[in-house]
């Protein structure tokens, strides 16, 4: 246990400071059983205009059930989940689930080296895919022995006749199933659905697996059990006091654990409704608040920031929102950037939340009220944290730099054939996180860095994260993304990778920007090197791989 709890004296007055599960301690797929029985015909996901009820989700998911077990998995098998945002990936997700097996997100940016490594390194049974994605299956199939089982699905087979927001044209594709493959609408109208779940032990029962970014050596799957995603979900809801007829804009990836929470879990924990995008676009999105009038919304900065510069934005109606959690990837959460999304929405911005795969995120959130720009707010429900000396281990107190550890009923139960990082990551039920930050006063969080990414200039510690939030002020960076690199008198100096904005570039030159730096940052920290780029390396979910810049 931490030695205090400073967050306790910020915990919001009106709010619990413990919470009931909706409808017990249960799997979400029985929540999903559930919600069919209860609201039957209400709206569960909306695809672009086709609404699919609660009642044909789980009528979808038992048969695609049904499908797997006639096919021979059980409890504990692993199944790789291949799809671009839509409803299959739902259905594929709790049919997973619903016999026990174990969900392996895969990314569906993930090219056909990546996705042999993953689906070897996960010894999966089967591989749900898109049919635009399964290609790179099939290049490397011959090469996963213990892959005997491939549904692919097209993503029209979900859309509607007429849709009601624009659709990306690859989503338009007719259905040519793969040869060697299963196509997912044949099982859907064909098979008989499962009878019965299979019985899980929910604290212990593994069902899911999702590979961590790999921010050393290759990713590594985080074992996540049935509780833990019941826990962090319902936390999650709880203390953001959301309404049971919430509906939520789901855009981020849903193979990101974040995504996921938001877009997987979130609507059927709370029986809402979810309104589905395979990806961000301005226009859409604001065409989705428009017409689905969504209260609650997930994003990263970047889509804000986006959405305010749409020409006659000043005119368009997103009153709806009430809840939009964003991640600074890329573009921090300013204050200034939340006063002018409140002016335009009614509805106030902050950080999201401090989270990592091995805790099933969400292991803060921001009280509604005491809105803190620059933190990541204040542990939430069951969460225990303390920041530990970079050097001697040792807890630090208010204020004091150190790595953070968390505990919670999220933690995860290691990584999969990694007994070593395991024994590193995980001690006593603690997650070691390498990432740096402190607490305030008021137990507020403040992430400045990773352990692993942090570089030492003259014998200072330098936080890649804290250079680039200086440098988001210089009016002609659109993004950056900062590195160390080798120097023979100073150990380490920065270099940054910049993306100016489009009527900034060719107006600026890298020594502007150095000189720039010089006057903005403490001597150690300014940028010695500057590199335009036109883009920056990132996961599906926008976070900046420092990792491939550093490798090149």
């Amino acid at each position: 246990m931490s030695m205090s709890r400073p967050w306790m004296g910020s915990w919001p007055a009106d709010l619990a400071t413990t919470f009931e599960y909706r409808n017990g301690e249960q799997p979400l797929h029985a929540y999903l059983a559930d919600n069919a029985a209860e609201a039957p015909d209400r709206a569960a996901y909306v695809f672009y205009g086709r609404e699919v009820t609660w009642s044909e989700l789980h009528d979808a998911v038992r048969r695609l059930a049904g499908h797997l077990r006639a096919h021979g998995v059980e409890k504990g098998d692993r199944i790789g989940v291949y799809l671009q945002n839509c409803p299959q990936y739902v259905i594929a997700h709790y049919a997973i689930q619903m016999l026990g097996g174990i969900v392996c997100p895969l990314n569906p940016q993930y090219k056909a080296a990546e996705v042999e490594y993953l689906l070897s390194e996960s010894q999966a049974k089967g591989v749900i895919a898109g049919e635009d994605l399964y290609p790179m299956v099939a290049q490397v199939r011959e090469r996963l022995p213990d892959l005997d089982i491939a549904v692919t699905t097209a993503y029209a087979d979900f859309l509607p006749e007429q849709p009601t927001l624009p659709v990306p044209e690859d989503l338009l594709a007719p259905s040519r199933t793969p040869a060697g493959t299963v196509a997912l609408r044949d099982v859907l109208a064909d098979q008989a659905p499962l009878t019965a779940p299979s019985p899980v032990d929910l604290w212990e029962d593994v069902a899911l697996m999702t590979f961590t970014s790999g921010t050393t050596g290759r990713p590594k799957g985080a074992m996540l059990t049935f509780g833990n995603a019941l826990f962090k979900t319902a936390a999650f809801f709880h203390a953001y006091q959301m309404g049971f007829d919430t509906t939520s804009l789901a855009i981020a990836p849903l193979c990101h654990i974040a995504g996921m929470v938001n877009g997987v879990n979130m609507p059927v924990y709370s029986r809402g409704t979810a309104v589905v995008m395979s990806r961000f676009d301005p226009e859409t999105t604001v065409q989705a608040f428009e017409k689905y009038r969504c209260s609650m919304w997930y994003s990263i900065a970047p889509m804000n920031a986006a959405i305010l510069e749409l020409p006659g934005i000043e005119g368009r109606d997103l009153s709806s929102l009430t809840l939009n959690p964003a991640t600074s990837f890329g573009i921090p959460v300013t204050e200034a950037l939340a006063e002018k999304w409140r002016a335009l929405t009614g509805c106030q911005m902050h950080e999201a939340a401090f989270g990592l795969s091995e805790t099933h995120t969400c292991d803060t959130f921001m009280p509604r009220g005491r809105i803190k720009f620059g933190s990541c707010g204040i542990p939430v429900y069951g969460t225990d944290l303390k920041i530990l000396d970079l050097e001697s281990g040792a807890e630090q107190p208010p204020g004091g730099t150190g790595e953070i550890a968390i505990t919670n009923p999220g933690v995860f139960k290691g990584y999969w054939n990694r007994p070593d990082a395991t024994a590193e990551t995980l001690r006593e039920g603690w997650v070691h996180t390498g990432d740096v930050g402190y607490l305030d006063e008021e137990g507020y969080l403040y992430f400045t860095g990773r352990v692993k990414e942090m570089i030492k200039c003259s014998g200072y510690s330098v936080f890649p994260e804290d250079v680039e939030a200086l440098l988001q002020d210089h009016p002609a960076i659109a993004q950056s993304a900062v590195i160390g690199v080798p120097d023979d008198k100073r150990g380490e100096s920065v270099k940054a990778f910049v993306v100016l904005k489009p009527d900034c570039q060719g107006q600026v030159s890298e020594q502007e920007i150095i000189d720039w730096s010089r006057e903005h940052m403490a001597n150690y920290k300014y940028p010695r090197y500057v590199e335009f780029r036109d883009s920056l390396p990132a996961t599906g979910a926008g976070k900046v791989l420092r990792r491939l810049l550093k490798e090149e």
